[in-house]
């Protein structure tokens, strides 16, 4: 019988000399170790080694950071996605003198710093204020994608382009959570007055980051929220500031490079792609 501490007793059987290199002169001569009792420690130990590994590769993970599970703002669409929606009601409102971003249009275009040729997207187009002007400024060889969430905007941003010529223009209809928009196809994205509208931020961010291309940009502009200072309406309607919206764009894999001074009401904030 063979004792081993820890095993017990062994049967006998014809011993075959096993070799071990541990660098110590004993190891180097060869230890004989009997067949059966390899044989079993084979068998016990590789199972164990494989539970173990087992355990350590199928731990479950940390849930990912960005998981967004709730809108950040319920129902701030809701106005918008009505079945008897009045176009002409939203056109008199967005499109009138008085607006900031209306009176500071062309700024504001000029502002996005858009190339002739390049492709745009105009995030949460309303009723299309902005669109044939950023179709303007790319031309005919360039492209626009009109992008909201409000088919009935839509059909009014896609009439208003074909009555105008503008054949580069094309009218997507958005998620809550997607710009829905081809991986690396804008170098631009214009999103004015538009960010608090957006209910899963990070999920529509990200699907931002996947369209742009590399070192796209982002024009921002939005509210700003200032407590003490913001009207009442701008504080209950428009959820975070301009130091949020910043960290949320940066989480999100954009590098701020830019503040434009330029309105009262409203910040005006460049981005620009980075690698997450």
């Amino acid at each position: 019988m063979y004792p081993f501490p820890g095993i017990g007793f062994l049967s006998p059987s014809k011993p075959t000399p096993l070799t071990f290199s541990t660098g110590t002169d004993s190891a180097r001569r060869g230890t004989s170790i009997p067949r059966a009792f390899r044989s079993l420690a084979f068998c016990l130990l590789v199972p164990a080694w494989i539970a173990l590994s087992g355990c350590r590769t199928s731990a479950p993970s940390a849930p990912p950071t960005h998981a967004e599970t709730a809108s950040v703002k319920p129902g701030i669409n809701a106005e918008y996605l009505k079945p008897n929606l009045d176009v002409s009601q939203w056109v008199e409102r967005f499109e009138k003198e008085g607006r900031e971003i209306y009176d500071h249009r062309e700024r504001i275009v000029d502002a996005a710093r858009i190339r002739p040729g390049s492709a745009v997207a105009d995030i949460g187009c309303g009723t299309g204020l902005f669109t044939p002007m950023l179709a303007a400024t790319t031309g005919p060889k360039g492209k626009v994608y009109a992008v909201d969430i409000v088919p009935d905007f839509l059909r009014l941003v896609g009439q208003r382009a074909a009555e105008a010529g503008q054949h580069h223009v094309q009218t997507v209809l958005c998620t809550d959570r997607s710009v829905e928009l081809p991986p690396d196809s804008i170098d631009v994205a214009f999103i004015c007055d538009v960010y608090h509208h957006f209910e899963f931020p990070q999920h529509s961010l990200a699907s931002l980051h996947r369209a742009l291309r590399r070192q796209g940009e982002v024009l921002l502009i939005d509210f700003k929220r200032e407590p003490g200072v913001s009207s009442d309406w701008i504080l209950n309607h428009v959820r975070a500031g301009q130091a949020q919206v910043t960290a949320e764009f940066e989480a999100a894999g954009f590098r701020k490079v830019e503040e434009l001074p330029m309105l009262k009401d409203n910040y005006v904030l460049r981005f620009r792609k980075v690698a997450h």
